[in-house]
């Protein structure tokens, strides 16, 4: 709830206050503001919008009557409501946060069981690797970085379509995906020849296009955006935490599968790939559109819901009018073109994409060649995929608490450039072992995990970052394309960095990932900087605007000028 908030002494159901009523109480004015009315145990908050016919005044008649009876949580002499088309905007702050936790436990960790399916089938080529893929179809370590680029490459023609989520409605389109990578991730388990899995490599990267780099624009349909770094921490911490799973279930099933009829690669990719089939026949009904048509929503939920989305809408927009509330209050689809153009002219988004390609350096590389760094420390293979675990583990821990605190602070790039450094310390550290051959095998081993977490976690805050500097759905999913167009360049770089003969100190590939998470410090830091000019420039600009303009105690410039201010 906003600082600024006015909180208004109880009336009876009969006053009537207007702009210049003559009495001792604040007048309400259309403003986005949000007046706060205090009860015994709950704050109503009260979004004052102008009327259809253009009247200023707002009668006090009944809460219950207006907001419903599962909202009459104020005692009789405090009822609250308005004479206008939009009487209706009126909810508490417990059931906002009700409604947020539905999101999140419904919609956010939903979304993540899906991105944790989808890293598992892309990523889990490298668990295949050592338990017998490359010596069954006689791959060279050429031959192997094909496939994975294979994925990357169709994965980067098809990043466009993140753009999707405002065309088709999204619980179609999400499904539609989730199906095809499912299909083409089993399939993997009979490829007889390495053609025949480069094809699907590639078919599974459209796939995962379609789907992955959308999703933290799709979550924006729901969350604010200074709620937005920790759903997607969420959402991006099912990376790390489908790779602990799948070294663990990788040693598993290899354990298993050791002597038995179908090569223990082959299994793995079948029992990571078919569950996703049968999740996208859930999805369907489960996935909702927009907060209206969330089904596991109560009709009032699913109207508060909107509603707070509104409002940061109309705050936005800097304006009070009941025009422009009406033009915001809808989920409009399609695309605006104008804005788009306005995006790709951005020096923001560039700035973002250049940081997740230098993040991706690393965040694609890891995955697929650890198990086979970790067996060449000195382990065998069955270890080496057990020892993937704990490094991810910990990730997913990190990102999640880096994600809450970007939140909480309302700060993107201090956390970049924190991990940025402890991911460049950690690499590093690696890197020199294996160029003075320091013997430590753990040294080299425990290094991995501040490599892992940082990259993982700056990830997330790019991802968000990018959706923050957007002021409107078609910049956001423009903005979001961008950045994986240019950012996923990066694992064309990362998967080619570790070649066999590289082993087992793989000291280039070291080098390489410790300059470019170096290096997405450095442009964090320079956005900042970019980002702290420019709103000051808009802060004049602002204040421009609000002269001569009789303000309450300044509180409505307070709050636009907040609103209307990039995040650092």
């Amino acid at each position: 709830m906003p600082s600024s908030s006015i909180h208004a002494p109880p009336y009876s159901s009969t006053d009537n206050i207007s702009p210049t009523s003559s009495s001792s109480t604040r007048p309400l004015r259309a403003s986005p503001l949000i007046y706060d009315i205090d009860s015994a145990d709950d704050a109503y908050e009260l979004h004052s919008i102008a009327p259809d016919d253009g009247a200023t005044t707002h009668d006090v008649t009944g809460l219950r009557a207006r907001a419903g009876e599962d909202a009459g949580l104020l005692p009789s002499p405090r009822r609250f409501s308005m004479s206008s088309a939009h009487s209706d905007v009126l909810y508490s702050a417990k059931e906002e946060k009700k409604v947020l936790k539905k999101l999140d436990r419904r919609l956010v960790l939903f979304m993540a069981l899906l991105y944790c399916l989808s890293f598992l089938d892309r990523s889990n080529i490298g668990n295949a690797r050592i338990a017998g893929l490359s010596k069954d179809l006689n791959l060279t370590s050429s031959q192997y970085e094909w496939l994975l680029w294979a994925f990357y490459i169709t994965y980067i023609a098809f990043e466009w379509m993140a753009l999707m989520y405002r065309i088709f409605p999204p619980h179609i389109y999400i499904s539609i995906c989730i199906l095809s990578w499912g299909i083409i991730a089993s399939l993997q388990a009979i490829a007889t020849r390495f053609e025949y899995l480069l094809i699907l490599r590639a078919l599974l990267g459209i796939g995962e296009a379609a789907f992955g780099p959308g999703v933290p624009f799709y979550l924006s349909f729901f969350f604010r955006r200074d709620e937005l770094a920790f759903r997607t921490g969420l959402f991006i911490s099912a990376s790390p935490l489908s790779s602990s799973f799948a070294g663990m279930l990788a040693w598993l099933i290899t354990k298993v599968g050791q002597g038995g009829p179908i090569s223990p690669w082959r299994l793995l990719f079948l029992i990571e790939g078919f569950p996703s089939v049968l999740i996208a026949v859930w999805a369907w009904d489960f996935v909702p559109d927009s907060p209206s048509t969330a089904k596991w929503l109560s009709r009032r939920e699913q109207k508060v819901a909107g509603l707070r989305l509104r409002q940061e809408r109309q705050s936005k927009e800097g304006s009070s009018s009941a025009e422009k509330y009406l033009a915001t209050s809808g989920q409009k689809k399609g695309v605006n073109f104008g804005e788009v153009l306005q995006a790709l002219k951005d020096p923001k988004s560039y700035l973002t994409a250049f940081m997740f390609f230098s993040c991706n350096v690393a965040f694609s590389s890891m995955p697929v060649f650890l198990p086979t760094i970790i067996r060449d420390m000195g382990h065998v293979s069955l270890t080496a995929q057990a020892l993937c675990a704990p490094p991810y583990f910990f990730s997913f821990i990190v990102v999640l608490l880096t994600a809450y605190y970007s939140d909480r602070l309302q700060s993107r790039s201090t956390f970049i450039i924190l991990h940025s450094i402890l991911a460049t310390l950690g690499y590093t550290t690696i890197a020199l072992c294996g160029y003075y051959q320091f013997p430590s095998i753990w040294l080299r081993y425990f290094a991995l995990f501040p490599a892992a977490a940082g990259f993982f976690s700056a990830v997330t805050i790019i991802i968000t970052w990018t959706i923050n500097n957007q002021d409107s759905d078609s910049k956001k999913g423009t903005g979001v394309a961008m950045m994986n167009i240019i950012g996923q360049m990066g694992p064309l770089v990362g998967t080619s960095i570790f070649p066999e003969e590289d082993g087992p100190w793989y000291v280039k590939g070291m080098s390489v990932c410790a300059s470019f998470m170096l290096l997405a410090g450095i442009l964090a830091a320079v956005l900042r900087v970019v980002i702290l000019r420019e709103n000051r420039v808009k802060e004049r600009e602002r204040r421009k605007e609000f002269i001569g303009i009789p303000l309450e105690d300044g509180i409505v410039a307070r709050e636009e000028r907040r609103a209307f201010k990039l995040m650092v």
